[in-house]
């Protein structure tokens, strides 16, 4: 048992990790590759290594169900949705360092559960108001253009756009999650980098090497594919609070990797908003492992 709960954490970490890289990582292939071609790349990446994940999984199969007519809102907008997140992001990591993108991918978290309270009714906590209101904190420091003035960076707004994106995604893929995790990677990585590849044909696609190509496809299948194959690997053993908690190393591992690989400056700004920022994401963290309470039977 303790083994199997071993694994089970080197998972969740490795899920991290590998979600983790994608943003210094891509930094350094947007330089020959437009953001959009960028995006359909890692989409298409995860989409092509999952579905052979799948094929290799018919435990993971047989627990799926039948979609029904009733999912096609959600698999529609979750589809457009991850068309339109990443090229945002990838626009983002051209405009801004990739170390302060890699944090403010954190603002998902509130977009996330923002959309969850105003559109689908969920009940938030008072702890989880806290989070929400020191993750904007941070999220609106790195947004600063750097120069003091009260500004904002195209590339920064671009990543809080994709974020929102996101967290409508992440709503409508929770009304889908009973019907098969890996299945929903399969169409996500599919559909979605198919519309970004359409788009790419339009915008342009850059001048990217065949190297640059495969590496891109390479990286969506280890960020975006194996990151959630390992992150629900996880979840059989942990639960969903404890791989979340996690999970939620990830963003300051790729702050970390940008500012090493990239040789990213590290300002004052940016250390006041990785504060702001842990403060936040451990209020969240301890919000979400801490225990439920329980309701005592009447023995009258």
């Amino acid at each position: 048992m303790a083994g199997r709960a071993a694994r089970a954490v080197a998972y969740a970490v490795l899920a991290a990790v590998f979600y983790a890289v994608s943003s210094p990582m891509s930094k350094v292939l947007l330089e020959d590759v437009s953001p959009y071609l960028m995006a359909a790349l890692l989409y298409l990446g995860a989409g092509i290594g999952m579905t052979a994940v799948r094929a290799l999984s018919p435990a993971k199969r047989a627990e799926e169900r039948p979609l029904t007519r009733g999912d096609t809102p959600f698999i529609l907008g979750m589809i457009v949705l991850d068309i339109a997140a990443p090229i945002l992001l990838m626009y983002g990591l051209l405009n801004s360092p990739a170390s302060s993108v890699s944090l403010l991918n954190n603002f998902e978290i509130v977009a996330t559960t923002l959309i969850a309270l105003l559109v689908f009714g969920e009940r938030i906590t008072p702890n989880t108001w806290v989070a929400i209101a020191l993750i904007t904190v941070s999220a609106i420091i790195l947004s600063t253009a750097g120069t003091g003035d009260i500004s904002f960076s195209h590339g920064s707004l671009a990543v809080i756009l994709a974020c929102v994106c996101w967290g409508l995604e992440n709503n409508c893929t929770r009304r889908l999650a009973d019907s098969g995790a890996l299945r929903i990677v399969v169409i996500k990585g599919i559909f979605s980098g198919l519309g970004a590849l359409a788009i790419a044909a339009f915008m342009g696609m850059g001048s990217p090497s065949f190297l640059e190509v495969t590496g891109a496809l390479v990286l969506g299948f280890v960020s975006y594919g194996m990151s959630l194959f390992f992150y629900i690997t996880a979840q059989a053993s942990l639960g969903a609070a404890k791989v979340s908690a996690y999970y939620a190393m990830a963003p300051f591992i790729g702050a970390f990797i940008s500012l090493a690989l990239l040789g990213e400056g590290l300002t004052d700004l940016f250390v006041l908003a990785l504060i702001v920022m842990a403060v936040g994401v451990v209020t969240l963290t301890r919000e979400t492992l801490a225990p439920r309470p329980t309701i005592q039977a009447n023995d009258s």
